[in-house]
């Protein structure tokens, strides 16, 4: 009898530790489900048991009994954490547990370009559903309050220009004016204590320099030119000439509500006796048309030291370049090369399309 017992004792040791050997290996063990990418909400309040309960409902732990047992054990449940979590694929439980005692917060994701009009920032707010905004008016309706950047510009009636471009992370029940501010504040951030005092001593405000590199954002495709075409603006200015710059035309059309919105300046748009349109206006115009990256403030506040007066487009290339002049007429020279290889673009254009047209028929 007694060996008998020795060897149910024996075997109930062996199982229990074939149980226990078992029970690590799924534990520790990354398994694949189907839910990465997808967010899964514990609320507050939730008990360990319901939460592994969920997660084996959700299919990302297989096994309920391990967890539970390992939770009595050592109490880790108690640490759990409220939130909404993206549990990657393959991912084992032991990782699982880490992650809800380190706790996960859903974030929505909302990219700011350089160059971007409120206008443009407005549409992307309306885009995103968290925000719970109507339409990019009500949006736009918050780009007024000055509030923000009193100190900086004391002329500003809305945040054009200091809506730094980036993109920003914010939880789900963050408000379209809190999303404003964060914006404000990246920009506040960008704005180092020392450039108010290099704008004083290139004879400018904050306001002018912000405007004269939202001008650089809009007309520079490429980093190094920033410089140059700051160079030009403040060579024109020196010696008030119109800007010329068509973005700015562009902007003042959007104000008026008779941008046709199709990346073409017409003639009414250059005719429009708009302050914007530095065509016909010499100086800056009234404020900031676009949102400027810190590359393009770096360069209005350190522009190029250049001769230049004027710049086109070089058609040869097909990233953004521009050629560089002094003189007005190898500038027309510049200008014309550009209209001829935008003939040839179009004629080459239109004869693609006639011959799709014909091969579809």
């Amino acid at each position: 009898m007694r060996r008998l017992i020795s060897r149910i004792a024996l075997g109930i040791a062996v199982l229990v530790a074939a149980v226990a050997l078992w029970a690590r290996h799924v534990i520790t063990t990354p398994a694949y489900h189907t839910r990465a990418g997808q967010y899964i909400k514990i609320p507050k309040g939730s008990s360990p048991v319901t939460v592994i309960k969920k997660l084996k409902s959700e299919g990302i732990i297989k096994h309920e009994w391990p967890l539970l047992l390992y939770l009595k054990l050592t109490g880790a449940g108690s640490r759990f954490k409220a939130g909404e979590y993206d549990f990657a694929s393959p991912i084992s439980p032991f990782a699982v547990i880490a992650k809800l005692q380190h706790g996960e917060q859903r974030l929505v994701r909302l990219t700011i370009v350089e160059g971007w009009t409120r206008w443009d920032i407005a549409e992307a707010m309306a885009g995103v559903p968290e925000l719970g905004l109507q339409d990019s008016q009500t949006a736009l309706a918050l780009m007024s309050d000055v509030s923000l950047i009193r100190d900086l510009d004391l002329d500003a009636d809305n945040l054009e220009g200091y809506l730094y471009p980036a993109t920003y992370e914010f939880p789900p029940n963050t408000t379209p004016a809190e999303l404003i501010g964060l914006m404000v504040e990246q920009f506040r951030s960008v704005w180092k204590p020392d450039w108010s005092a290099r704008a004083a001593a290139l004879g400018m405000s904050a306001r002018q320099v912000v405007t004269v590199a939202s001008l650089i954002e809009t007309e520079a495709k490429l980093p190094a030119e920033r410089p140059l075409i700051a160079s030009v603006i403040y060579n024109r200015l020196k010696k008030d000439i119109p800007l010329g710059v068509d973005s700015s035309i562009i902007y003042g059309s959007k104000i008026d509500g008779k941008w046709r919105n199709d990346g073409k300046v017409y003639r009414s748009d250059i005719e429009r006796r708009s302050p914007y349109n530095t065509r016909i206006h010499p100086g800056l115009p009234p404020g900031p048309i676009a949102s400027p990256g810190e590359s393009s403030l770096l360069a209005a506040l350190n522009p190029a030291q250049t001769n230049y007066m004027y710049y086109v487009r070089e058609p040869s290339r097909d990233d953004g370049a521009h050629n560089f002049y002094v003189h007005e007429k190898d500038f027309a020279l510049g200008v014309q090369a550009l209209r001829k290889w935008e003939r040839e673009r179009d004629a080459e254009n239109a004869k693609k399309k006639s011959q799709e047209i014909h091969l579809q028929h």
